[in-house]
């Protein structure tokens, strides 16, 4: 069982700051991508960044050059760093975890991050 944890998200202005972190736990596979996708209010769910475990990341357009994606040297940690956040970047953040091989896909919990004007 594959069980990904997600750091709390938070409240902060507009163009400040904030890390999320996704610890993933239990036995999967080596080879995945790892990324975190959000939902706003009244909006569709939509990938925001990801990660393979080679490094090989993908960034949607609405976040390139404000948000990096990570992972730690054992792959088994995701970090999301949020610089310059705006206030359309309010909504419920998911981390996932892709075997694509295999068709898995795991989910976080969600964690809420606003942004104020």
């Amino acid at each position: 069982q594959v069980r990904l944890v997600e750091s709390r998200g938070g409240l902060v202005q507009a163009g400040g700051s904030l890390r999320l972190s996704c610890a993933a736990s239990g036995t999967f596979f080596s080879r995945n991508t790892m990324g975190w996708y959000r939902r706003a209010p009244g909006k569709q769910h939509e990938l925001v960044a990801s990660i393979t475990d080679g490094g090989i990341t993908n960034y949607a357009d609405f976040v390139k050059g404000r948000f990096t994606i990570s992972r730690d040297n054992a792959n088994t940690t995701m970090y999301l760093q949020m610089n310059s956040l705006k206030p359309e970047d309010t909504a419920v953040y998911y981390c996932n975890l892709r075997i694509s091989s295999y068709g898995y896909s795991y989910w976080g919990q969600g964690t809420q991050v606003t942004v104020s004007s």
